[in-house]
């Protein structure tokens, strides 16, 4: 029997027309969770619904999404109703979703989300327990494989930005069994050997099965217990890891995690370059402006005539102590008028002024007055005191 060959687009549209005769193929309601769920800017939801043991990929047009009553996600469990038919192009066949219905929670979801809410239970989600992340590092440490476009992508990007900076991979699996501990070990060796200033943390896109080593507890843990910085940039931007919350920051992508990690070296020295200009002109204008201090205090009086204002306090001085002078004189003549009418007033007074007048006073050998002749005894001496001396006298 000869055989007559055809093409493999013939080959595919055979095998859709059988499977599009099957009448229990048009309408079929399936059940299972959902995995690599995406949806397109389009408004098409692609995603992978799957069992223990087996997995489909599922396409839902724009047109039936919009009577979706919940937003589907891995890990979800629907209830899907379409018809499968084969995508000739790559000679896959798919369920092509007319209406979807959520089930519930996936097993592996729900052990997401209770690992999620304890661990931010006991704080090691906490902002204030989260390193800052160096600014001008020398050397970034990375934890991914050795091979895909992972490294390629921070490799390119962080030499990009910073020509001199040191690169230290250190590969470990980013999925499958053993995954996690690799991982745990090599956060522990960058610490103990202090082989960087930050660490990133990457791998791609994937499902939650794919991504999930890097929900492992013992993961959340050794990022927490680490001394240095850790940069989380697991999956793509909607993918959200127990790694991603617990890191001391988080880059949607690796891409992003090396812009975030090495600074652009082109930019920075523009900034400097900047300031440096903005320093110049602020102490520019601060000369400018002491310059004009200094010429208005040289031009103002003091500097000009310094003594002025001296030889005017002088003046003042001069004038105060005249006053005092002038006081005092005034207050000396004024007590010396007085002086001299009590001294007239006094020597009126005198009974030596009296002697003048040709009068005398008797006085006994004792210097006593005597008033009255009834204290003189005959023959009795006495002192005659006249204007130009004393005399003595005996009483006959």
């Amino acid at each position: 029997m000869k055989y007559q060959p055809i093409t493999v687009s013939e080959l595919n549209t055979y095998i859709k027309g059988k499977i599009e005769e099957d009448a229990f193929l048009e309408q079929v309601l399936v059940k299972g969770e959902i995995s690599n769920f995406k949806h397109h800017y389009t408004g098409h939801m692609y995603f992978t619904l799957k069992d223990e043991n087996c997995l489909i990929k599922c396409v839902m047009f724009k047109t039936y999404t919009n009577t979706l009553n919940f937003v589907p996600k891995d890990g979800a469990k629907v209830m899907v109703l379409g018809k499968v038919s084969v995508f000739e192009r790559d000679g896959v066949y798919q369920i092509y979703v007319r209406a979807m219905q959520q089930e519930g929670i996936g097993d592996l979801y729900a052990e997401y989300e209770k690992l999620k809410a304890r661990l931010e239970q006991e704080g090691l989600f906490a902002q204030e327990h989260k390193k800052k992340i160096p600014l001008v590092p020398k050397c970034i440490g990375v934890l991914t494989s050795n091979t895909g476009a992972v490294i390629r992508d921070i490799i390119n990007v962080a030499t990009r930005r910073n020509p001199n900076v040191y690169i230290k991979l250190l590969p470990v699996p980013v999925q499958g069994t053993g995954a996690a501990q690799k991982i745990v070990a090599g956060i522990q060796t960058m610490n103990e050997q202090q082989l960087a200033d930050v660490i990133i943390l990457a791998r791609g896109g994937g499902s939650l099965e794919d991504l999930w080593p890097f929900n492992e507890e013992i993961v959340a843990r050794a990022i927490y217990a680490s001394k240095i910085p850790i940069i989380s940039a697991v999956g793509h931007e909607t993918d959200f890891t127990i790694a991603d919350f617990v890191a001391d920051l988080r880059a949607p992508t690796p891409s992003a995690a090396a812009e975030l990690a090495v600074p652009n070296v082109a930019e920075m020295k523009q900034k400097i370059a900047i300031q440096n200009n903005r320093c110049k002109q602020a102490l520019k204008k601060e000369l400018q402006y002491m310059q004009l201090r200094y010429e208005k205090c040289m031009s103002s009086k003091c500097f000009q005539a310094p003594l002025q204002k001296i030889n005017e306090y002088r003046m003042i001085l001069d004038m105060h102590v005249k006053q005092i002078e002038n006081s005092i004189q005034k207050s000396w003549q004024q007590a010396k008028t007085e002086m001299l009418k009590n001294i007239t007033r006094l020597d009126a007074l005198s009974p030596l002024k009296t002697l003048t007048r040709g009068y005398a006073i008797v006085q006994t050998k004792q210097n006593e007055v005597i008033k009255s002749v009834k204290q003189l005894k005959t023959g009795e001496e006495v002192q005659l005191l006249l204007e130009d001396g004393k005399k003595n006298a005996k009483i006959l």
